[in-house]
C-alpha cells in the first residue's frame, strides 16, 4: 500500500530524510539509547525527534518548586556517566548531567526539537516506518523513514497531568494548578495553599514551598509510603576523600545501593509488617510520638504495591512538624468559593490548590501507528519482555522499572536494541518482528502488569490500553533488575519468537 495514502496529512512532495533508526524523545533513555548506538552501532544512522524545545524530558516540562529524584542518581544516572554529587538530585543538576553526556559525545547534532510525532506507518514490502511529525515552532509537516523505530518517549503526556473531576471545581475563587503546568509567575507568598495528594510530586513541593507561604496542606485520600535519610551516602564521600578514581566510585556504590535495594524488596514481600514499621520509624523520628501516623502516614497496603519515595533529610516531616505545613487525611466532598468541604464535614481554607494527583497514560506517545494500512491497538498484542510487540516489526520500547531506578532498564533496553540491529546486519535481514510460537497457543494472555504486584493510579486507569502478558518469562515485563541484568544479554536473538525478513 502507498505511505502516501496511509499518512494523508503528507503533501504529496514533501521531503523525506531518510535514518537507520529513529529515537522518539530527548529524555533520560533517548538520550542513552543515542550514546549506546553511537559505542555499539557505530555505522548505523539516526536522528531522534523531540516534541519539546529542550532535552530531558521530566526534568525539562516540570516546573514546580523544588522539583527533584525520587530515586538516587548513582542508579537513575547511566552506568557510564559517573554521578559526583548528592544523590538525590534537581531537576537542574539533573539536565547538567545529561548535558555533558549529549557535548561529550555530539549528540547534539542528531536531535531535532519541537518534533511532534502524529502518524508512524510501517511497510512489509520497503521494509520501512514512514514518520510524519507536525513541528510546533513553524507548524510544518515533516516526514522520514527508518529502519527501526526506538520508543523512549516515556510513559505519560508532558502536556497535562491527570485531575480528576471534583463538584464545585467552578466555584472555586482561586487558582488551581497542576504541577505538570506550573506557572512561572506564580506568587505563592502569604497564601494558603492545598497541595492535593500524596505520592512523591507533593511529597516534594510541600516541603518546597512550606515557610514560604502563609500554610500549605497536603491533602491525601490514603497515606503513602515513604524512605528517610541524609541525602548523602557516606562510603561515596570516603573514596572521594581517598581520591578513589569517579568511575570506581560510581560502580562501587550503584552496586551497594541495587544490593541494598534487592535486599529491601525482597523483604517487603517476605516481611512486609517488619518494613512497614521500620518505614514508620523513619517517619515518627520527625514527627514525635504525638503526631497520628497510624492515620496520616500508615497506608492500607504493604510496602512497594506503589512507589516509595525518598524524603532526603525528612523534609517533609520537618514541614509538618515546624507547623509551617499540615497533613490532612480525608475525602473531599466538593470545592467551595474560598476552598474545600472534606466528607468527614470539615473545611480547609484556599487561595491556591494544586491538584498534585497524578500522570495520564501515554500509550507510546499517542502516535497513530498502521501496519500495512491496517490501525494498530498495542492492547491487542503481547509484550516481548516489555520491550517489543508481536506483530510489530523493527520497534523496541523502553519502560524502566518501578522499583529500581528507570535509567537502570533503559541501559538493558538500549544493549538489547544495538545487539538486534547488530544481529540482523550479520543475518542479512530487514525486518524482525515478534511472535507467539507453538508453544505459546495456550498460553493465557494477562493484563500487562499484576495488580496485586503493583498498581499505582495512572497504570490502573490506562491498564486497558496497554499490551497483555503471558505467563512466560520471554512474554512479561520482568521488574526485576537484578534477574534482568544477566538475562537480557543472554537473549537468543535466533529463538523462534523472532521472525526475520
Amino acid at each position: 500500500m502507498n505511505d502516501a495514502a496511509i499518512l494523508p496529512h503528507t503533501p504529496a512532495q514533501l521531503q523525506t530524510e531518510h535514518f537507520d533508526v529513529l529515537i522518539v524523545g530527548a529524555g533520560i533513555s533517548g538520550i542513552g539509547g543515542a550514546y549506546h548506538l553511537n559505542q555499539q552501532c557505530p555505522d548505523k544512522s539516526y536522528v531522534i525527534l523531540e516534541t519539546q524545545d529542550s532535552f530531558g524530558g521530566t526534568w525539562w516540562t516540570h516546573k514546580y518548586p523544588g522539583i527533584r529524584s525520587d530515586s538516587d542518581l548513582y542508579t537513575f544516572g547511566y552506568r557510564f556517566k559517573p554521578w559526583t554529587s548528592a544523590p538525590i538530585a534537581t531537576a537542574d543538576e539533573i539536565r547538567r548531567y545529561m548535558a555533558e553526556v549529549i557535548e561529550e559525545n555530539d549528540i547534539a547534532s542528531h536531535v531535532r526539537y519541537h518534533h511532534k510525532i502524529t502518524d508512524a506507518s510501517w511497510s512489509s514490502d520497503t521494509k520501512l516506518w514512514t514518520v510524519e511529525a507536525t513541528r510546533s515552532d513553524n507548524g510544518t509537516i515533516s516526514r522520514f523513514t527508518c529502519n527501526f523505530l526506538w520508543m523512549c518517549q516515556g510513559y505519560y503526556r508532558h502536556e497535562k497531568g491527570y485531575t480528576p473531576e471534583w463538584a464545585g471545581m467552578a466555584d472555586f475563587k482561586g487558582q488551581i494548578i497542576h504541577p505538570q503546568s506550573w506557572p512561572e509567575d506564580l506568587d505563592y507568598a502569604g497564601k494558603k495553599v492545598i497541595v492535593i495528594g500524596s505520592g512523591a510530586t507533593a511529597a516534594t513541593l510541600v516541603p518546597a514551598i512550606a515557610g514560604k507561604c502563609d500554610h500549605v496542606t497536603m491533602l491525601q485520600r490514603t497515606p503513602t509510603f515513604f524512605r528517610t535519610g541524609k541525602n548523602a551516602i557516606e562510603i561515596a564521600d570516603e573514596l572521594r576523600r581517598l581520591q578513589v578514581d569517579e568511575t570506581w566510585i560510581h560502580e562501587i556504590v550503584r552496586r551497594k545501593i541495587l544490593y541494598e535495594g534487592a535486599l529491601f524488596t525482597k523483604r517487603s514481600f517476605e516481611e512486609p509488617e517488619k518494613v512497614k514499621q521500620d518505614l514508620l520509624a523513619g517517619v515518627k523520628h520527625y514527627l514525635g510520638a504525638d503526631f497520628d501516623v497510624d492515620k496520616h502516614f500508615t497506608p492500607p497496603y504493604r510496602p512497594w504495591r506503589q512507589r516509595i519515595a525518598f524524603i532526603p533529610d525528612g523534609d517533609l516531616f520537618q514541614g509538618v512538624a515546624s507547623g509551617k505545613a499540615s497533613v490532612v487525611t480525608d475525602e473531599i466532598e466538593c470545592f467551595t468559593a474560598t476552598g474545600i468541604k472534606l466528607k468527614s464535614g470539615g473545611t480547609l481554607e484556599a487561595d491556591i490548590i494544586v491538584t498534585a494527583t497524578g500522570f495520564n497514560l501515554n500509550v507510546l506517545g499517542d502516535i497513530q501507528f498502521v501496519i500495512d494500512g491496517k490501525k494498530l491497538d498495542f492492547a491487542e498484542t503481547v509484550t516481548y519482555r516489555g520491550m517489543m510487540f508481536t506483530g510489530v516489526p523493527n520497534m523496541a520500547w523502553v519502560f524502566g522499572y518501578f522499583r529500581a531506578s528507570w535509567t537502570l532498564r533503559a541501559d538493558l533496553v538500549a544493549d538489547f536494541v544495538c545487539n538486534m540491529l547488530n544481529h540482523m546486519k550479520v543475518k542479512g535481514v530487514q525486518s524482525v518482528v515478534p511472535a507467539l510460537r507453538a508453544e505459546d497457543s495456550n498460553m493465557p494472555l494477562l493484563p500487562w502488569i499484576d495488580p496485586e504486584n503493583f498498581n499505582p493510579g495512572y497504570l490502573m486507569r490506562g491498564m486497558h490500553l496497554l499490551p497483555k502478558r503471558g505467563d512466560k518469562p520471554e512474554w512479561q515485563h520482568n521488574q526485576d533488575y537484578w534477574a534482568e541484568k544477566d538475562e537480557l544479554p543472554k537473549i537468543n536473538l535466533d529463538d523462534r519468537a523472532f521472525v526475520y525478513k
